[in-house]
């Protein structure tokens, strides 16, 4: 399977290459998840995702058995932009969910920034099915998480062995604008006070 054509190694991300994907931050997974770190979870992806609408930057959203697990959050779908897709899944790594390679293949884009939970189980599935597809693959420190901080670490430390890149959202952030002149900075600045 092909998702993208070559890429080199991690650069820094780009409002051109780059595509944001929100991993199963979903309503009943929360409610399973230590308070503190949920609301940093959300905070930071509905960042990313406000950021990503004023720059132009594709979302793609998934949900895990939506049936049982519920919808993404509402703080969350709230900051979506409009033209986000999402897609329903049961397979733990997002290449599984009817429709989303062909979505990844038609955006063009061939950066991966990566938020969500479980970081041991959908994420680290996914970011690794997107690195061994030849793309450039980020996932967002403080962005994800698991019910156990252990689970949370272990994803973190095995993230960190492979060509998947470490960041956080200020860094994604600022990666995309390069540059305080750019027109979008007031605005998404002062999203970050």
């Amino acid at each position: 399977m092909s998702l993208s054509s070559s890429c080199a190694s991690l650069s820094k991300c780009s409002i051109n290459e780059s595509l944001l994907l929100v991993v199963d931050i979903q309503e009943q997974l929360g409610n399973a998840m230590p308070k503190k770190v949920l609301n940093r979870v959300v905070t930071n992806s509905a960042l990313l995702a406000r950021s990503a609408g004023l720059l132009g930057v594709p979302v793609l959203v998934t949900e895990q058995y939506p049936k049982g697990l519920g919808p993404t959050v509402h703080e969350l779908r709230a900051a979506l932009p409009v033209s986000s897709q999402s897609f329903e899944k049961t397979s733990f790594s997002c290449i599984g969910a009817n429709g989303f390679t062909t979505s990844l293949n038609q955006s063009g884009r061939r950066q991966v920034i990566i938020v969500g939970m479980e970081a041991h189980v959908c994420v680290i599935q996914s970011a690794l099915d997107l690195s061994a597809n030849e793309l450039d693959v980020y996932v967002v420190e403080d962005a994800i998480c698991s019910r156990r901080l252990e689970n949370y670490q272990n994803a973190l430390d095995r993230i960190r062995q492979t060509k998947v890149g470490v960041i956080s959202a200020e860094s994604v952030i600022f990666e995309w604008l390069e540059d305080s002149r750019h027109n979008q900075f007031k605005q998404i600045q002062a999203m970050l006070r």
